[in-house]
């Protein structure tokens, strides 16, 4: 029986996963993903990875997920599943590529800057 657990990541948000042999039943910090996540994009994206890799509905995924909002959630948990598969089946590995799931978008806030309104925006300038 396959079994794996993976990290994903995306902005601030963490997701752990457990991925074992089953019957496609994913659950998201105790709860049915369409329950955690329940706009049809976000469901997508976390199905995205297993229909990709042609595995919808052999595996069970249990997720552990914190930090963020829930779009850099649902992104990281996408990625954390796409990474277990590829452990599983190296063969999968360039179809999931092709779509960019299995690159970790690393993009971040910028910091805001001291004299500053926000990172990049300033006061506005007076001549006089």
């Amino acid at each position: 029986m396959p079994t794996t657990n993976t990290s994903g990541r995306r902005k601030t948000a963490v997701a752990r996963i457990y991925l074992t042999a089953g019957s496609g039943v994913v659950t998201v910090n105790g709860k049915d993903y369409k329950e955690y996540f329940p706009t049809l994009p976000l469901q997508y994206i976390i199905t995205q990875a297993t229909e990709v890799s042609g595995t919808a509905g052999q595996y069970d995924v249990v997720v552990n997920v914190a930090g963020g909002g829930v779009n850099g959630q649902a992104q990281a948990v996408r990625l954390a599943i796409a990474k277990a598969i590829v452990e599983l089946d190296a063969e999968k590995k360039p179809a999931l590529r092709a779509k960019g799931i299995m690159t970790r978008d690393d993009r971040m806030v910028e910091r805001k800057k001291p004299g500053r309104k926000k990172a990049r925006k300033r006061f506005q300038f007076s001549k006089r």
